[in-house]
């Protein structure tokens, strides 16, 4: 691709990202706020359920608070361009909403798309990029 976007994120950071977007958006909403038993005696079902305390979710928070602003914004667009908000050939302009708009909730912003893994990895299909091709390469 001739003026494929020059991407500040590494490749294995998004499809991270992704990986635990996916993880995180299986979750159920939470049926027993307040469970009295051992997790084992309800077959560990809680792990599946949506707690605010989830290691899942901190795990992304703190990843995506370690990236820099340049990452993050990377990790908007990519949302974006994966959501159908633009298209690879728009990537400047798109990039430079993102700029604009970025502020120090860029974890709850994406953790509130549905869709993150998807629209993470729907753009790096656009852009010629593929998760698959970082597990063949291990």
């Amino acid at each position: 691709m001739a003026d494929e976007p020059n991407l500040t994120i590494a490749l294995e950071k998004v499809c991270f990202l992704a990986q635990m977007a996916r993880e995180f958006d299986v979750k159920d909403a939470v049926t027993e706020p307040d469970p009295g038993s051992n997790g084992s005696d309800d077959g560990m079902l809680s792990v599946l359920e949506d707690h605010s305390d989830d290691a899942v979710r901190s795990e992304i928070v703190t990843f995506i608070r370690g990236l820099n602003e340049d990452e993050q914004v990377d990790l908007v667009t990519l949302a974006w361009l994966g959501r159908g908000d633009g298209e690879s050939s728009s990537w400047d302009e798109l990039r430079a909403e993102a700029a604009r708009a970025h502020n120090d909730r860029t974890a709850s912003y994406l953790l509130g798309m549905p869709l993150l893994s998807d629209y993470l990895e729907e753009a790096l299909s656009q852009l010629g990029y593929f998760c698959e091709d970082l597990e063949e390469e291990e």
